[in-house]
C-alpha cells in the first residue's frame, strides 16, 4: 500500500510508481470517484473517441425487422407485468 501525505494547501503528490500502475504520464488527467465512507478510487482518465453516430446500427441483426416504437412499448409492459 501507498501513503500519500496531504499539503497544508490540501494537495496531494502521487508518487511514480502509483502514476505509473495506473498508466498516466505526465500532462493526462486522472479521475477521481468519491464513494460512501469516506473512501474514493481513482483510475486513468477515460477518454472517449468516436461519434455518437458510431453506435447507430448495433443491434441490427440480419433477416430481422426492425421493431416499431409501439412494438418496443409493449414489449416493455409485457415484460414490467412479467407476462413473458
Amino acid at each position: 500500500m501507498t501513503v500519500l501525505t496531504v499539503t497544508s494547501k490540501g494537495q496531494v503528490t502521487l508518487k511514480r510508481d502509483v502514476l505509473r500502475h495506473l498508466g498516466v504520464k505526465p500532462g493526462e488527467k486522472i479521475e477521481v470517484d468519491l464513494l460512501p465512507d469516506g473512501k474514493a478510487t481513482i483510475s486513468a482518465e477515460t477518454v472517449r473517441t468516436g461519434k455518437i453516430s458510431d453506435l447507430f446500427g448495433m443491434l441490427k441483426k440480419e433477416g430481422q425487422k426492425p421493431l416499431t416504437l409501439e412494438e418496443i412499448k409493449e414489449l416493455i409492459e409485457d415484460g414490467w407485468a412479467n407476462r413473458r
